[in-house]
């Protein structure tokens, strides 16, 4: 069959999936390889589900609903490339070290208030989410907000061909996945091909013109760039207030001032808020409808997550971690007035050679803040700045046999490490 014949099908029925446990009647499954699966299997559970077709690349497989193609990645890539000529709504993509997912629900949640969007979900930003997004994307969207997530170079690059944005926003560059891009200048590289990308396309950037990093990046790369202090013509100032465990702001625009609350936990979310503050603003969202988004937005998922469990104030940012994250969290905790501080972090995956350096100078920066007792779990941590007097477990399981004889009670407790870390099977403790 050819594609054009295929994509007439996925515009005419219920959508397109992936996963066979959440396919719903009248979609079309396409048949992914992994390195743990094989969805080839799946084909005609698919059909007997409800599926009215199933994209395979298996020759051996066939039936009246089976469509077999010489590779079901690349027939998806084609068909959301196909899609995306369709597409004459702006499509905003973010990158960047910290702060994708966030950023993305703030600017999904503020332009809402005015147009229909589509956006990324959850963290599905990679090779396979960019098409699934797109190729997801309803006729009468307004916008688009696409997540872009990389771990080696020209990854950006080759997310920015197939859902070829319109804008873009970079929210920092930091040390992450250092292992993949081999260093620090190898994540400018390739964060940065977002910025490219723009630049060889007449799209705009919407950037911080706070981080030095990102603005000598715009004046090197970009024609057309919205800073996030003046995204009409006249500037908006946006800063934090106090120090409180969730984040407060304050937004000074066109001789107004607004002071809010929000769900976020800590300072360094505040360029969050900027960026989607920014962008809300450079696309005509009332202000009062901006302010009413962000307030109203509530984390998940272990993301900057406050939990009051009647134990104790519980920050949950343990859904991934590196060392740039893990310093904003640290230095936000330091800075926030309440008695009884505890932080429990895990080590920081994917950081190649410099992984023990890297864990030994998050702790002389430790040293140097108010953030309690600490508490260390992870191998990278035990090895690094031993000579410190900080309590340390190589595990998950270990910490939590020490947590369930403490019972700690009254405190405000961070726990930020790595996904695989699985500090989130410690909260039932705190």
């Amino acid at each position: 069959m050819e594609l054009q014949q295929i994509y007439s099908l996925v515009t005419k029925s219920a959508g397109i999936c992936t996963d066979t446990r959440t396919l719903k009647k009248g979609e079309i499954f396409f048949a992914l390889k992994g390195p743990n699966h094989d969805g080839n299997q799946h084909a005609y559970d698919a059909i007997k589900a409800g599926a009215v077709a199933a994209v395979v690349d298996n020759p051996l497989i066939s039936g009246p609903e089976i469509i077999n193609v010489s590779d079901v990645f690349l027939t998806l890539n084609q068909l959301a490339e196909l899609h995306r000529k369709n597409i004459t709504v702006p499509v905003l993509a973010i990158t960047g070290t910290n702060g994708k997912t966030t950023t993305k629900e703030l600017i999904r949640n503020v332009l809402s208030k005015k147009y229909k969007v589509h956006a990324t979900e959850g963290n599905l930003n990679n090779h396979l989410g960019v098409p699934l997004t797109l190729l997801k994307a309803p006729a009468d969207a307004g916008i688009l907000v696409i997540e872009m997530g990389a771990s080696h170079t020209g990854e950006i690059a080759a997310l920015c061909a197939v859902a070829k944005p319109t804008h873009g926003i970079i929210t920092n560059i930091g040390r992450a996945h250092l292992e993949g891009f081999g260093s620090f200048e190898g994540v400018v590289e390739a964060k940065s091909e977002l910025f490219h990308y723009l630049r060889s396309t007449g799209g705009i950037a919407i950037y911080n013109e706070k981080d030095k990093i990102l603005s000598d990046l715009i004046f090197k790369i970009v024609h057309k760039a919205i800073p996030y202090s003046d995204p009409c013509g006249t500037d908006m100032v946006v800063e934090a207030t106090d120090d409180d465990v969730y984040l407060k702001v304050k937004v000074e625009l066109h001789g107004t001032v607004n002071e809010f609350s929000t769900s976020l936990f800590g300072k360094h979310n505040l360029d969050n808020v900027r960026a989607a503050m920014a962008t809300g603003v450079f696309f005509d969202v009332p202000v009062d409808g901006i302010i009413d988004a962000i307030s109203s937005y509530q984390p998940g998922n272990n993301r900057s997550q406050i939990r009051a469990t009647g134990k104790n104030t519980v920050i949950c940012d343990s859904y991934n971690a590196n060392p740039s994250s893990m310093l904003k969290a640290l230095t936000s905790f330091s800075e926030m007035k309440c008695s009884k501080k505890m932080v429990i972090i895990g080590d920081m995956f994917e950081l190649g050679d410099e992984g023990v350096s890297e864990h030994a100078r998050i702790l002389e920066e430790i040293s140097k803040l108010d953030v309690g007792e600490v508490v260390l779990c992870g191998q990278l941590f035990s090895q690094a700045k031993q000579e410190l007097p900080y309590k340390r477990f190589n595990d998950a399981p270990a910490l939590r046999n020490w947590l369930q004889s403490l019972n700690p009670e009254g405190r405000t407790i961070l726990v930020k490490g790595s996904r695989g870390m699985a500090l989130d099977k410690l909260y039932d403790l705190l």
